[in-house]
């Protein structure tokens, strides 16, 4: 295997302590490896990387990239798609359109383009997890995984009921093995089966009861959080909390943080889930940051990624029925929504933030507060909860924000005068530097996920490596790297994409007592429309994969 030099580049390395430091990476067989110790070793092949940063190739930990929804979602923005970008095919590359919901190979190309080489779907029911492998295998230069919901699985919330908390670890552990899955995934715990019960129902808050099973959310969380924890995964349980998008929902968010007491949580899109005010009265709208922060920034077993909203065309999509019809009465779009069976529920309703309405800047705000006060970047991550908040390609705009607080000042001049009441934007003046986004964008969401090869450029890392030129205009810099490297190989240069390669699913396979397989298999046999057998997904279905290391608590 050839040997490959990046000499002397501006090294931001954060998960090893490096900090613009000017060094060398070496790489050998896609991974990057110690420098040699024989001075008169010649790499096989070198890029000059002189004045250039260097980071570790991004991961996006939450983001709606493949599934059903995915395809659903393409098929309702038709306009979307005609106006959006053609990426038209090369001697390389396969065609595709950009817009708000990508197709595949777009997907990947687009991503790569930013300098991102990993990124998580972060909603997939089990009954449709093969649809997605799928969706994965046309989506190139990305290493993938995706998060299973199970927060309103009826196995689930029998078994939770029933007090046999070990069916429950058996169940996900299996659940996690059947569909190829990486992380469990809680939305709206209880309130999307109230929904899909009740009809147009859902739950208030984490204590309500859940019809059929006389659970609350409360016991979901903690039963789900308890078996995620003793099953050993690397990243915990994933929450999107209840109330998500309510005025007032600051008070449903901060009782799931304390459910969690004791429990690692990771608390998804929290931008959504920091609301102050009055469902009833969208005059008392606002931001609770600052209490919810506080809590996070004193409560070491949580960690959370931000949501962050963007002004513009984009679509929500989400495992949160109720949410999804909600969104449809507000803007009066059109409107989907999805049921599938025993498992999970869909909705989908294109949305645009516009930057003259007080709520859709408020919530645009609502997301800097977050990476603002949040003390520690290492449990913070970047998402547009992609596209929920806006495209994944917002990112460089999100990151010269971040960076820069004149221009957050600019933006704040040109919303409604309201926002500058509502919130504590106006008064943070913190701008973070280079190595604090490669924490946030690299670092941080690999560790929360436990992916010990990805995030950093210390030898046994996945030789994904992003080389940017340095400018004065951030966005710019960040939305067109000079190189992104793919195990070693050059994929992208100067915005054009040079190589493609598929990637690797990531996925765990965590133990679990298999004498649940029968209790497991009668449950199917009399609820499910499909064959017990048929459900789990082969490994012929994944191309290329990675097994993740667990490790029981």
């Amino acid at each position: 295997m050839s040997l490959l030099l990046i000499k002397n580049g501006i090294l931001h390395d954060p998960a090893n302590g490096i900090d613009g430091v000017a060094g060398d990476l070496w790489v050998e067989g896609g991974r990057i490896v110690a420098a040699p110790t024989d001075p008169a070793t010649r790499p096989a092949r070198m890029i000059d990387a002189t004045g250039l940063v260097i980071m570790a190739g991004g991961v996006d930990m939450h983001c709606h990239i493949a599934g059903p929804k995915v395809n659903a979602a393409r098929k309702m923005l038709p306009d979307d798609h005609r106006k959006g970008r053609i990426l038209r095919r090369t001697e390389i590359t396969r065609s595709g359109i950009a817009g708000s919901v990508p197709t595949t190979f777009a997907t990947g190309y687009l991503y790569a383009g930013l300098g991102y080489t990993t990124a998580f779907d972060a909603a997939i029911p089990p009954l449709t997890a093969r649809h997605a492998h799928e969706e994965f295998l046309d989506t190139p230069l990305l290493d993938k995984g995706f998060f299973v919901l199970a927060g309103n699985n009826q196995y689930v919330m029998q078994q939770l009921k029933l007090k046999q908390p070990q069916l429950v670890r058996a169940y996900l552990g299996w659940l996690l093995e059947a569909t190829k899955g990486y992380a469990i995934k809680a939305v709206n715990p209880g309130g999307v089966e109230v929904w899909k019960s009740r009809g147009l129902g859902n739950v208030s808050g984490i204590d309500d009861n859940v019809d059929y099973f006389d659970i609350s959310p409360r016991q979901i969380l903690s039963g789900m959080a308890t078996a995620v924890d003793e099953l050993g995964l690397p990243h915990p349980l994933h929450i999107h909390c209840n109330n998500l998008g309510m005025p007032g929902n600051w008070s449903t968010t901060l009782e799931t943080m304390r459910a969690l007491e004791g429990h690692r949580g990771h608390l998804t899109h929290i931008q959504f889930h920091s609301y102050a005010g009055d469902p009833d009265d969208q005059s008392t709208f606002g931001s609770r940051v600052v209490e919810l922060a506080d809590y996070v920034n004193s409560h070491p077993n949580l960690t959370v990624d931000v949501g962050q909203v963007m002004f513009g065309n984009t679509c929500s999509m989400t495992g949160d029925g109720p949410l999804g019809h909600y969104l449809h009465q507000v803007t009066g779009g059109k409107w989907f929504s999805g049921d599938i069976e025993q498992e999970a529920g869909c909705g989908i309703v294109p949305i645009r933030y516009k930057q003259k309405s007080l709520v859709h800047a408020l919530q645009w705000a609502i997301g800097l507060e977050w990476y603002l006060l949040a003390q520690d970047p290492w449990r913070i991550a970047m998402s547009t909860d992609h596209p929920n908040g806006a495209s994944f390609l917002a990112y460089p705009q999100i990151i010269a924000l971040l960076m820069d607080r004149t221009r957050r000042a600019e933006m704040l001049a040109n919303v409604p005068e309201g926002v500058r009441t509502r919130c504590v934007l106006p008064d943070l003046t913190r701008e973070y530097t280079l190595n604090e986004i490669a924490i946030i964008t690299r670092a941080a969401p690999a560790r929360m996920l436990g992916l010990t090869h990805k995030g950093h450029l210390g030898p046994g890392a996945d030789a994904d490596i992003t080389i940017y030129s340095p400018q004065s205009d951030i966005e710019r810099m960040f939305e067109l790297p000079r190189y992104v490297l793919k195990g070693g190989e050059v994929i992208v240069e100067g915005g054009e994409v040079r190589r493609s390669v598929d990637g690797v699913t990531l996925h765990v396979k965590p133990a679990y007592d298999d004498g649940a397989i029968p209790s497991i298999r009668e449950w199917f046999e009399s609820r499910y429309s499909v064959q017990f057998a048929n459900y789990p997904v082969d490994n012929e279905d994944l191309g290329e994969q990675v097994e993740v290391a667990t490790s029981a608590l």
